[in-house]
C-alpha cells in the first residue's frame, strides 16, 4: 500500500511563507503508522528549541514549531493527537470526542522519532526531516481503516505562528476538525 503524500498549506498564505515547503506522507499498515515530514527553507527564521540530552514528553508543544498528526478510525468519536517537536520532544494525547477528554495516552511511553537536518541549496536553506514508525496495535484495530490529518505549526522569530495542514476543513485553523482528515 502506497503512503498518502501531500503538501501542507498554511491556513493564511503570506508572501514570507512562500520560501518554506512542507510535505507529509502517512501510511497505515498492519497496525503500524508511518509518518514522514519534510520541511525546507530558511529554517534559521523558525523558533526551534535546541535538542536536550534526551527527548521528553511535554505539553504545549503546539505553541511553537511542531509537527502533528491526528488519527482515528472512520466514524469513531475518539481520536489521537501526536505532537513532535523538531528537537525530539513529543506527546501523544487521546481524546474521547471533538476537543473532549484530552489526556496523555498512557499506553505510549516513548515516541521513536528520527530527526535529520541538513543544508540544501543556497541562501541558507535547510531540509528538516522527521520520521516516525509507531505500532498502534494497543490502541487501534489494525484491520480497520484509518483516517489522518498531517499538520504543523511553524513559529517564525518575532512573527508568531502559522498553521499548516493537508487540508483545512474549518473557517479558522482547527487541526481537530474531522473534515480535515483523509483516509489512509
Amino acid at each position: 500500500m502506497q503512503p498518502l503524500r501531500a503538501s501542507l498549506q498554511p491556513f493564511c498564505p503570506q508572501p514570507e511563507l512562500d520560501r518554506f515547503r512542507l510535505s507529509a506522507a502517512a501510511r497505515w499498515h498492519g497496525g503500524v503508522l508511518q509518518l514522514d515530514f519534510e520541511l525546507s527553507g530558511p529554517l534559521a527564521e523558525l523558533v526551534i528549541s535546541p535538542q536536550g540530552p534526551s527527548p521528553r514528553r511535554l505539553d504545549g508543544l503546539w505553541q511553537s514549531t511542531c509537527f502533528e498528526a491526528f488519527v482515528a478510525h472512520p466514524d469513531a468519536a475518539g481520536y489521537w493527537e501526536i505532537n513532535m517537536a523538531p528537537n525530539g520532544d513529543w506527546n501523544v494525547y487521546a481524546l474521547s470526542g471533538y476537543r473532549q477528554g484530552l489526556r496523555p495516552e498512557p499506553l505510549l511511553q516513548i515516541l521513536p522519532v528520527q530527526i535529520s537536518r541538513q543544508r540544501c541549496g543556497i541562501a541558507g536553506n535547510e531540509l528538516l526531516r522527521l520520521r516516525l514508525q509507531l505500532d498502534l496495535t494497543a490502541l487501534l484495530d489494525p484491520a480497520q481503516p484509518l483516517e489522518a490529518s498531517a499538520t504543523a505549526v511553524l513559529e517564525r522569530h518575532g512573527q508568531g505562528c502559522s498553521y499548516w495542514a493537508w487540508r483545512h476543513g474549518a473557517a479558522e485553523p482547527d487541526f481537530h476538525c474531522r473534515a480535515s482528515f483523509l483516509k489512509l
